[in-house]
C-alpha cells in the first residue's frame, strides 16, 4: 500500500537539532538571550520594529487583544473561517467577536461586510490571512482609520507573504504569528506578535509574564529582587530552546516558502481545466505563502465521500475550517446560527485542504493530482 502523504508536517534538520541541543547545554533553557535574538530576527525578516515572542499562536492573538484594550461589552469583528482562536481570544477579554462574511474566491474577510458589521461598541478588526494569503489590507486600514479602529493581523499562515510590496508584519497595528509544527517555520508550539509601536509591544511583553514588569534575567542583571505586578498578565512564556529551533528554522524560510509556491503553481497547471476541481483565487499584487492549499469541489460533488475516498487513498486532506458561528458554544453563548455568513457556510461545504509541505517530492506532488482528479471523476 501506498505510503501516506500528510497535508502538512515539519522540516527538522541536523542544524535545528544541533542549536536545540546546544542551547539546552548553555546556562539559559528559558527566559534568556535566544528570545530576544529569535524576536529580533523574525522583526527584521518581517520588517517590524518590534517582536514579542510567546508560547504560541492563539497567545500571540491574546497578547495583541490585550494590549488593543478589548473589554467587556467591546466588539470585535472576525472571520468566520478560521481557528476558533481567532475568536476565542475575543471572549477571554470579555469582548462580543462579530462574525463578517467572507470573499467567494478566496475565502478572505470581505472588507464590506466588515463595514456593515460596524456599531459604537466596535474597537477592532481581525483580519485572518487565510491559507497564506494576505487580506486586502488597504481596503480594511481605510475602515479601521475611518472609524478609529485597532486592525490586527491573524497571520498564522502568512508569514513570509506580501501585499502590494509590503511584507505581512508591516500590514496591520498588530500581527499574530504561530510556530506549530504544520506551519512556515516552528518552535515545537510558540507565537509571535508584531507591531511598530513601543508602548503596545511593552505591554504585551509584560502580559506574557503574569504583567510583571520585569523578567527574571532583567533582575539578575540590576542585581536585584524587586518586581511589580502592574495588570493581569498570564503565563505565556516561550522557553529558549524553542527559540533556538525557531532561529535556525527561519533561516531556511525563504527556501520553503519558495518551494510551496513552486508546489501551488504545479496544482493550478493540474486543475486548471478540471470542472470539479476549483483552487482559490489570489488577490492581486499579493505574494501567496501557502500555509494551505485549498480546493473547492463542485457541488455536484459530495465533500465527505470524496474526503474519505481520498484518505482512504493515502492522501492526508483536511477541511480547514468549520465556521466559527457553527460551534456549540458560539450557538449557545451567543446566539450565532446558520445563514449569519453564507459565503462561508457554501463555501465550507466544499472546501478541502490538500498536502503542501516544503519536502514533498515530485512523486508525492503526481500522486496527489492524479489521485485527486481520478477520486472527483469517479463520485460525478
Amino acid at each position: 500500500m501506498a505510503s501516506f502523504i500528510p497535508y502538512g508536517r515539519q522540516c527538522i534538520d541536523d542544524d535545528d537539532i544541533q542549536a536545540v541541543v546546544d542551547t539546552l547545554k548553555s546556562d539559559f533553557i528559558t527566559t534568556g538571550p535566544k528570545i530576544d535574538e529569535f524576536e529580533t530576527a523574525v522583526a527584521s525578516f518581517t520588517g517590524a520594529r518590534r517582536g514579542i515572542a510567546v508560547s504560541n499562536g492563539t497567545a500571540a492573538l491574546h497578547a495583541a487583544m490585550f494590549a488593543a484594550g478589548i473589554k467587556p461589552g467591546d466588539e470585535v469583528i472576525v472571520s468566520p473561517i478560521t481557528f476558533v482562536a481567532s475568536s476565542n481570544v475575543v471572549i477571554y477579554q470579555g469582548g462580543v467577536p462579530v462574525f463578517a462574511d467572507v470573499l467567494p474566491g478566496s475565502l478572505l474577510i470581505d472588507p464590506e461586510e466588515a463595514r456593515r458589521k460596524i456599531t459604537p461598541r466596535t474597537k477592532a478588526i481581525v483580519a485572518v490571512d487565510y491559507a497564506g494569503q494576505p487580506c486586502d489590507y488597504s481596503a480594511l486600514r481605510e475602515i479601521a482609520d475611518e472609524h478609529g479602529l485597532f486592525l490586527i493581523a491573524d497571520a498564522c499562515h502568512s508569514i513570509g507573504g506580501i501585499y502590494k510590496g509590503k511584507k505581512v508584519g508591516m500590514l496591520a497595528d498588530m500581527t499574530a504569528l504561530s510556530f506549530h509544527p504544520v506551519k512556515h517555520i516552528t518552535s515545537g508550539e510558540g507565537g509571535m506578535v508584531l507591531t511598530d509601536n513601543y508602548k503596545w509591544a511593552e505591554k504585551m511583553k509584560a502580559f506574557r509574564g503574569h504583567g510583571i514588569s520585569t523578567d527574571y534575567r532583567q533582575r539578575e542583571k540590576m542585581g536585584s529582587w524587586h518586581y511589580d505586578m502592574l495588570s493581569l498578565g498570564y503565563n505565556y512564556r516561550i522557553t529558549d530552546f524553542q527559540c533556538a529551533l525557531g532561529i535556525s528554522q527561519l533561516k531556511k524560510l525563504p527556501a520553503w516558502i519558495k518551494r510551496r509556491q513552486e508546489i501551488a503553481r504545479k496544482y493550478d497547471a493540474a486543475f486548471a481545466s478540471e470542472e470539479l476541481v476549483t483552487p482559490l483565487e489570489n488577490q492581486p499584487d499579493v505574494a501567496n505563502a501557502y500555509h494551505l492549499y485549498v480546493i473547492k469541489l463542485s457541488k455536484k460533488l459530495n465533500r465527505c465521500e470524496v474526503f474519505s475516498a481520498l484518505r482512504n487513498a493515502g492522501i492526508g486532506v483536511n477541511v480547514h475550517y468549520i465556521p466559527v458561528h457553527y460551534h456549540p458554544y458560539y450557538r449557545e453563548k451567543f446566539g450565532t446560527c446558520e445563514g449569519m455568513c453564507p459565503v462561508a457556510e457554501e463555501a465550507y461545504e466544499r472546501i478541502i485542504s490538500l498536502p503542501m509541505f516544503p519536502t514533498m517530492t515530485v512523486e508525492e506532488e503526481d500522486r496527489t493530482i492524479s489521485t485527486v482528479l481520478e477520486t472527483v471523476n469517479k463520485f460525478l
